[in-house]
């Protein structure tokens, strides 16, 4: 039946006040502070959850809970047949935010494009010297030597020019440090002496506009009205900060928080008897490991890197950590569900003797100390730092070794680790494109000692060579034929203690729907609702 002009206007009115009673605010418990909101100064997961997942796009997007490739600002690019030129074709009509200290003048255009691209590409660029901290992910990707040329076609085309063949380009242009930010902001911040401003009061085109933040305790969006790909569901988003996997937990059960980021393993099976609770999980693209500092006395020796990895009970550790079944021992940095993982690489079995046999040949007196930089809350990659480190404190006391465990806020724990201050580390890594490259370029390469992500900083010619050569291969079988060479000189060197591959866990009240948990562990609410 046909409704009458009085009808439809009512019948509108009412399922208007129903949306608006529906759409409830949804607050995450995560498990750490962002670092800031100019996410390409950054490269931690956390950070991408509170602004690359929030604020910004990019021109490609992931589709959820997959690593494929779906149109995001560009809806749609042509790729040269030399494979060196890539040109986008950008979406009309998608509008940067609105808030107190921005409303935009046009949309987003070429110059965005241009502007996000020569920032970090440019030392001539105004805003290349305004980072505080460089671009870590642009630089150690290799990605200032990989771009020739990023121009500007018309207001809705641009084009890369690479100067080799990349076969992670496309993937790598769905990573944060890619997101697209607005020029005519930066010029309002560039005339006014605010450039700081960009890292705490972000302006994107996503699908939630930054609110406010108080530092270790909370960060508050609102949906977008405008954004491109429809308004979210959830009116209101709150990342709570709770560095404590248990106070995580609890709060989700008071229903505090309707999401709860990386529950310990070992709390799984409790949660699932929660009639109000469900869990999700992922075979998730992660590694937890140890950086061991190879620029510092005795760990620059690989006798005295070997000998700690001999030492070190990882089968114990494993499990005490994760649960048996939660997680893979580490053997590779990268897991064995992407290309080049090399099956010829092992874990030698735990000697002791041998160990200290290996520290006197490397003249490494009794009762060394090593200090070990970790976090004070857990997450994917290591649920108890705490239990972890004192685990590894005693192995190595075992061989002579003193370790002095410095537990620190995650931030600035990794602002240390990049200056190269501990002899070791405990962290760990998501991949963010589902390629080998996104594991070994920004943790292991010559590139990421230089911008400070490798903490082991550890740089091997050979391992380089064979990394950059793989970046540059398209045929699948070559490439993994490469990364199996270059995982031979890891393992033979052995900068890191590899200790595991973990599952990923969400934990979430039953009232929400549209989740989707990613196998890059990024997470995004754009389409999460709490019904």
């Amino acid at each position: 039946m046909k409704l009458r002009p009085l009808q439809a206007a009512l019948a509108a009115l009412l399922l208007s006040t129903a949306t608006s009673v529906a759409a409830k605010p949804l607050v995450v418990c995560t498990e750490a502070s962002p670092e800031g909101f100019d996410i390409v100064q950054y490269t931690t997961a956390v950070t991408a959850d509170a602004a690359a997942e929030t604020v910004f796009n990019r021109l490609v997007d992931f589709k959820p809970g997959t690593t494929d490739i779906e149109p995001a600002l560009a809806e749609r690019w042509e790729i040269s047949p030399d494979g060196l030129t890539y040109t986008f074709h950008l979406r009309q009509g998608v509008k940067f935010h609105t808030t107190e200290y921005f409303t935009p003048s046009r949309e987003m255009n070429a110059d965005d494009v241009l502007w996000s691209f020569q920032r970090q590409l440019d030392p001539s660029h105004p805003w290349h010297d305004k980072a505080s901290v460089g671009f870590p992910y642009f630089e150690s990707m290799g990605f200032k030597d990989l771009l020739k040329r990023v121009e500007k076609v018309d207001e809705h085309t641009v084009s890369f020019t690479l100067t080799r063949p990349e076969a992670p380009f496309l993937r790598d242009l769905a990573m944060a440090f890619t997101s697209i930010y607005s020029a005519e902001y930066a010029n309002q911040l560039l005339a006014a002496n605010k450039t700081g401003s960009l890292n705490s009061q972000p302006i994107g085109t996503g699908p939630f506009i930054f609110q406010r933040y108080k530092k270790d305790a909370q960060i508050r969006f609102k949906a977008n009205p405008e954004y491109f790909r429809g308004k979210p569901p959830s009116d209101t988003l709150v990342l709570t900060i709770a560095t404590d996997n248990n106070v995580r937990l609890q709060k989700l059960k008071a229903n505090e928080c309707q999401i709860a980021l990386y529950p310990k393993p070992d709390d799984i099976p409790s949660i699932r008897k929660d009639p109000n609770l469900k869990v999700d999980e992922l075979e998730a693209l992660t590694t937890g490991y140890i950086a061991l500092n190879t620029e510092h006395k005795y760990l620059d020796d690989v006798r005295v890197r070997k000998a700690i990895n001999l030492a070190f009970d990882k089968q114990a550790h494993v499990d005490q950590l994760f649960g048996k079944g939660n997680a893979l021992l580490g053997i590779n940095p990268y897991p064995p569900t992407l290309i080049g993982f090399n099956t010829a690489n092992h874990n030698p079995p735990r000697d002791l003797d041998k160990a200290r046999a290996l520290l006197k040949e490397a003249g490494v007196p009794e009762g060394t100390v090593l200090t070990l930089y970790t976090r004070n809350g857990g997450g994917p990659t290591n649920p108890n730092p705490r239990l972890s480190a004192e685990m590894l404190q005693a192995d190595l006391a075992r061989i002579g070794l003193k370790v002095d465990i410095r537990v620190m806020e995650w931030a600035e724990m990794l602002k240390r680790a990049k200056k190269g201050e501990p002899d070791m580390v405990s962290t760990g890594w998501a991949g963010d494109n589902g390629d080998p490259d996104n594991f070994l370029s920004p943790l292991l390469s010559c590139d990421a000692v230089k911008s400070g992500e490798n903490y082991a900083r550890w740089c091997n010619p050979v391992f380089q060579a064979l990394i950059t050569k793989a970046r540059e291969t398209i045929d699948t079988g070559e490439r993994a034929a490469l990364y199996e060479k270059a995982l031979a000189v890891y393992d033979e060197d052995q900068p890191w203690i590899s200790i595991a591959h973990p599952k990923m866990f969400t934990a979430m009240r039953k009232n929400v729907e549209g989740f989707h948990i990613s196998p890059l562990t990024t997470n995004n609410f754009a389409t999460t609702l709490v019904k």
